[in-house]
C-alpha cells in the first residue's frame, strides 16, 4: 500500500483518546492496533484481528458502545481499499451493518450519542461502496444500507442507479431486497414510487430468484401478496438457482434457510406452501428442506396435521435416510394423532441407516420412538435391546430446545424418556429395568431409571427387590426411595429400611420419613422430619409436596406455609396454594391461585407450571368454576401451547390440553355435597 493511502487510511486516528471510550470489554485503548493489525498482509492475524474488532464493537449487541462511533470512519475505510484482504473487507462491513442495525433499536443509554452523526457523516462512502469492483463487496454495501434506519431520500437515488448498472446475480437479489426496504423508510422521497413500480414489475421478471426477491421486498407492505403469488414462491425455492442465495449478503444461506426465510411470509398455518415443498423433488436437499418446514409448521399449529400427515408418510420410503429419520421422527412428535400410520412406521423398525451427525442417530430409533409416542407394542422388542446395548442414538440425558417459529428440532429424547411413555407395558419393561438396576454404576442412569418407576408408580411393583437392594446403599437410597414412595403400599417391605434411615437429623431423613408414610407407615416420623427443613424462612419445593401428601397430618405446619401462596415464584405459590388446601380443605383460597398461574393461556402462552396448576385446580371442583372460560378458550387456540422446541413442545401441547379436557370433564358431572 502507498504511504500516501496509508495516510489518508489513518488520519484522525491517533488524535481520538481511545483510552476513554468504551467497548464491551472495557477500555477501547486496543482499537487502534486492531484496526491497524487488519491493513496487515499475514491473513491469520488479519483474520484474528478482524474478528476481536466484531467482538469488542458489537459482541451480542443490545447497544452502541462509545468506541463504536469513534471506529465506524476506520471500519469504513478499510472496507472501501481494495489494498486489504477481501475477508477482512468484508468482515468491517459486517460489523458496519450489525452496528447500523443494532443503533435502529437501541435507544436511551444504550445508544451513544455520537453514533447518528458519526453514520451521517460516512454515509456517502457506505453508498460508494455500491459501485466498488469486487460483487462481494457491493452486496455487503447493500445488505449494510438494507439494515441501517437512514430515509429512503437519501439512498434510493444510489441504489436505483446500481440496480441498472449491476449485472452480478447475487448482487441483485441484494439490491432487490435493499429498495424494498429503503423504499418504506420514512421520508421516502420522490424515488419510492418507482422503485415500488419497478419491484411489482419484477414478479413477473423471467428470472426466478429475482421473482422471489421481489415478492420479498413487497410483502412486508402487503401481506396477502404471498398467499396471492403463492406459485412464485414454491417455483423459484425448489429451482436448481435458490443456491444462488447462499452467495448473497442479505439471506447468504442454502435451500433450507431460504425455505424457512420464504416460510416466515405467512402469517398463519400455510399449509398449501409446506404441501408444495413436500411434493416429489429430485434434490435430496429439497426433500430435506420441505420436511423441516413441515416440521416447523406442525410444531407451532394443530391444524395442519391433516393435510401434512399423508406428505409425512409418503417419505417413510425416501431412498434418504435423512428424509426417512425426518419423516418418522414427525411421526413420533405427532404421537396419537399419527397412530394410523403405525403399520408404516413398524416396517422401519429394522431400517439401520444412521444420520450424518455425531450420535449417528438411525431411521430404526426414530421409528422405535414414533411407536412409543403412539403406545405400540411393537416397539417393546427393539426397546428391550437398546437398553440391553452399550450406545445408541438416543442420549443418556434429558435436553431441552428453545421455541423457534417456523423451525422444528428434529431430534430423539433421552432413552428413559422413550421407556417413561411406556407404563401400560411396564409388566415387560419393569424386569429388563429391574435387571439394570443390578448391574448400572452410572449414577445419573440409575436415578432417570429410578424415577421411570416412580412415574409408574403401582405398576412398577415389580422392581421392589432390586429397590430395596439400592436402599442398603447410602449411595443409591435417595434415588430408590421416591420409587418405593410412588408404588405405595405393594412396596410395605420396604417400611423398616425407610424408617430406620427417617432418623430426625440424619441426611435426607425427611425424604425417607415420607416415603415410608407412602409405603404404608405411619405419619408421626414424616411430620416430625420434616420440621428440619420446613423452616420459618423457607420451604423447598419436593417438601412442600410432601406435606401435600401428608394432608391434615401436617396441619402444625399450616402458619409456616400460608406465606409462601404469596411469593414471588409461580411454583412455589401453586405448590405452597396445594399444601395448604391438602392440609386444610380451603378450595376458596387456593383455587385463585391456581388459576392465576393460568392467565397466561389467554394470550396463547404456556409455562411448564401450568400443567400441576391445572390437576390442582381440578381437585377444586366448584372454586375453580370463573376459570372455565379461559381454559374453554386456551383448548380452541390452534397454536401449540408449549414452552420448549423439538419432541417436547408437541408432548407439553397434549399433556397440559388432556389436562384441560380431564379438568371440564370432571367439572361437567354433578357437584357432590361439601364441595
Amino acid at each position: 500500500m502507498a504511504s500516501g493511502k496509508v495516510a489518508s487510511m489513518w488520519e484522525g486516528l491517533d488524535a481520538i483518546d481511545w483510552a476513554a471510550l468504551e467497548h464491551n470489554y472495557g477500555s477501547a485503548e486496543d482499537v487502534p492496533a486492531l484496526l491497524r493489525r487488519c491493513a496487515g498482509p499475514d491473513q491469520q492475524d488479519v483474520d484474528d484481528a478482524a474478528f476481536k474488532l466484531l467482538n469488542n464493537l458489537y459482541h451480542q449487541g443490545g447497544w452502541i458502545c462509545s468506541a463504536a462511533p469513534a471506529a465506524l470512519p476506520f471500519l469504513v475505510r478499510l472496507a472501501a481499499s481494495p489494498h486489504i484482504l477481501l475477508s477482512c473487507r468484508r468482515v468491517m462491513l459486517e460489523l458496519v451493518s450489525r452496528l447500523a442495525a443494532e443503533s435502529g433499536q437501541a435507544t436511551g443509554r444504550f445508544l451513544d450519542p455520537g453514533w447518528q452523526r458519526a453514520w451521517e457523516q460516512i454515509l456517502p462512502d457506505v453508498l460508494n461502496l455500491l459501485t466498488d469492483t469486487t460483487p462481494e463487496i457491493r452486496r455487503d454495501a447493500a445488505h449494510v444500507l438494507g439494515r441501517c434506519d437512514s430515509p429512503g431520500e437519501l439512498v434510493l437515488p444510489a441504489l436505483v442507479r446500481c440496480w441498472q448498472a449491476e449485472t452480478d446475480p447475487a448482487t441483485c437479489l441484494d439490491l432487490v431486497l435493499t429498495l424494498g426496504r429503503a423504499a418504506r423508510r420514512e421520508p421516502v422521497g420522490p424515488q419510492a414510487a418507482r422503485v415500488l413500480e419497478l419491484l411489482h414489475g419484477l414478479l413477473d421478471t423471467p428470472q426466478t430468484q429475482i421473482r422471489l426477491a421481489a415478492a420479498h421486498a413487497l410483502a412486508a407492505a402487503d401481506p396477502n401478496l404471498p398467499l396471492q403469488r403463492i406459485d412464485v414462491l414454491l417455483e423459484a425455492v425448489r429451482a436448481p438457482s435458490i443456491e444462488l442465495w447462499h452467495q448473497t449478503s442479505t439471506v447468504g444461506c442454502g435451500v433450507q434457510g431460504v425455505h424457512q426465510w420464504t416460510a416466515a411470509l405467512f402469517a398463519g398455518p400455510s399449509t398449501a406452501f409446506a404441501l408444495g415443498l413436500l411434493k416429489d423433488h429430485p434434490d435430496v436437499d429439497q426433500r430435506i428442506g420441505a420436511l423441516a418446514q413441515a416440521g416447523g409448521l406442525l410444531a407451532q399449529w394443530r391444524s395442519a396435521i391433516p393435510a401434512l400427515l399423508p406428505a409425512l408418510s409418503a417419505r417413510l420410503d425416501d431412498p434418504s435416510p435423512e428424509v426417512r429419520f425426518r419423516a418418522v421422527e414427525l411421526l413420533a412428535c405427532l404421537g396419537p394423532a399419527a397412530a394410523a400410520h403405525a403399520d408404516e412406521v413398524a416396517v422401519l423398525l429394522g431400517d439401520t441407516a444412521s444420520r450424518a451427525t455425531r450420535k449417528g442417530e438411525t431411521v430404526a430409533e426414530a421409528a422405535l420412538w414414533a411407536l412409543a409416542r403412539m403406545n405400540d407394542p411393537r416397539c417393546i422388542p427393539a426397546l428391550i435391546e437398546v437398553m440391553g446395548g452399550t450406545q445408541s442414538g438416543f442420549p443418556s440425558a434429558s435436553a431441552s430446545y428453545p421455541v423457534t417459529v417456523g423451525w422444528h428440532y428434529a431430534v430423539l429424547p433421552g432413552l428413559h424418556e422413550v421407556i417413561g411413555r411406556l407404563r401400560d407395558h411396564a409388566e415387560l419393561l419393569v424386569p429388563v429395568i429391574g435387571a439394570q438396576l443390578e448391574a448400572v454404576t452410572d449414577e445419573h442412569v440409575l436415578n432417570r431409571l429410578c424415577q421411570v418407576l416412580a412415574d409408574w408408580g403401582p405398576a412398577a411393583k415389580s422392581a421392589v427387590p432390586q429397590l430395596l437392594e439400592l436402599m442398603e446403599d447410602d449411595r443409591t437410597w435417595t434415588a430408590a426411595a421416591p420409587a418405593l414412595a410412588a408404588i405405595g403400599v405393594a412396596a410395605n417391605r420396604a417400611q423398616d429400611v425407610l424408617l430406620a434411615r427417617s432418623s430426625t437429623g440424619a441426611e435426607h431423613a425427611e425424604l425417607a420419613a415420607w416415603a415410608y408414610w407412602k409405603v404404608g407407615g405411619e405419619p408421626g416420623p414424616a411430620v416430625e422430619a420434616l420440621g428440619g427443613v420446613a423452616t420459618e424462612a423457607s420451604i423447598p419445593r419436593p417438601v412442600l409436596r410432601m406435606l401435600a401428601d401428608l394432608g391434615p397430618h401436617a396441619a402444625c405446619y399450616s402458619k409456616r406455609i400460608q406465606p409462601l401462596t404469596a411469593a414471588n415464584d409461580p411454583w412455589t405459590r401453586i405448590e405452597a396454594a396445594h399444601a395448604l388446601w391438602a392440609i386444610t380443605g380451603d378450595t376458596d383460597a387456593a383455587a385463585p391461585i391456581f388459576a392465576d398461574a393460568l392467565q397466561g393461556l389467554a394470550k396463547g402462552s404456556y409455562r411448564p407450571v401450568m400443567l400441576p396448576a391445572t390437576r390442582y385446580l381440578a381437585q377444586t371442583r366448584r372454586a375453580g368454576e370463573p376459570a372455565v372460560p379461559l381454559l374453554l378458550n386456551a383448548l380452541a387456540r390452534d397454536e401449540r401451547l408449549r414452552s420448549s422446541g423439538g419432541w417436547r413442545g408437541f408432548v407439553q401441547d397434549e399433556a397440559i390440553r388432556f389436562a384441560i379436557e380431564e379438568l371440564l370433564a370432571e367439572w361437567a358431572g354433578p357437584a357432590t355435597p361439601g364441595t
